[in-house]
């Protein structure tokens, strides 16, 4: 059975995307100031999550990685994103479930405040082998060998930049990508030195 939304949960961690705008990706808020369009008004992305320290009822989430591969146009009607959702291969059928619904939104909470609410297909939720790397210098995220994102090198403004999935609150730091390729019907494109970004998350549900 899927959870029930008012149920209590929390995920926190480390958090790397690319997406094919040029850095500093436009979307998002530099020096406070809030972003705007995409550079090409067509945004195509690889978002991941590893989660230190998770929990929901009689589950634990501790250890497990996510990722999301979606794209979206700006001038569609209400921008709606199509994704697949990559869950960790080593998830139990519980934990499974909890990571499909927290970071799909459809338990509410942060999640579905920061990013989820204008997700509009979702193509498919796959178990997957996820091999993420989030310490700097070494970023990566792998996914069943249908996403594949790397990034060695920072850019740096002269101001503080924060982007609204992980959260405003989370501040991190913008990189350069040397690639993003997604090869995931109907989610197929491979982009090379375009914009990336680290920070810290920390979501939970609605109190």
């Amino acid at each position: 059975m899927p959870p029930a939304s008012a149920a209590p949960w929390e995920v926190r961690g480390s958090y790397f995307e690319a997406c094919n705008c040029e850095p500093v990706c436009p979307c998002r808020s530099i020096g406070g100031r809030p972003g705007g369009r995409s550079t090409e008004g067509l945004c195509q992305f690889a978002l991941s999550w590893h989660i230190t320290a998770g929990s929901a009822p009689g589950v634990d989430l501790d250890g497990l990685d996510v990722v999301l591969a979606g794209f979206y146009y700006d001038d569609e009607p209400g921008s709606p994103w199509r994704v697949v959702l990559y869950v960790d291969a080593r998830a139990d059928p519980d934990q499974h479930r909890w990571l499909a619904d927290i970071f799909l939104g459809r338990v509410g909470g942060t999640t579905l405040r920061n990013f989820a609410a204008p997700i509009g297909e979702v193509h498919a939720v796959r178990a997957a082998r996820i091999d993420l790397d989030h310490r700097p210098g070494r970023w990566r995220i792998r996914a069943n060998g249908q996403v594949t994102v790397t990034a060695l090198q920072t850019v740096d403004p002269d101001e503080t930049v924060a982007c609204a999935i992980p959260g405003f609150n989370h501040p991190g730091h913008e990189l350069r990508a040397r690639l993003l390729e997604v090869d995931d019907t109907p989610l197929q494109w491979s982009i090379r030195d375009r914009c990336a970004f680290t920070t810290d998350f920390e979501y939970r549900s609605d109190d």
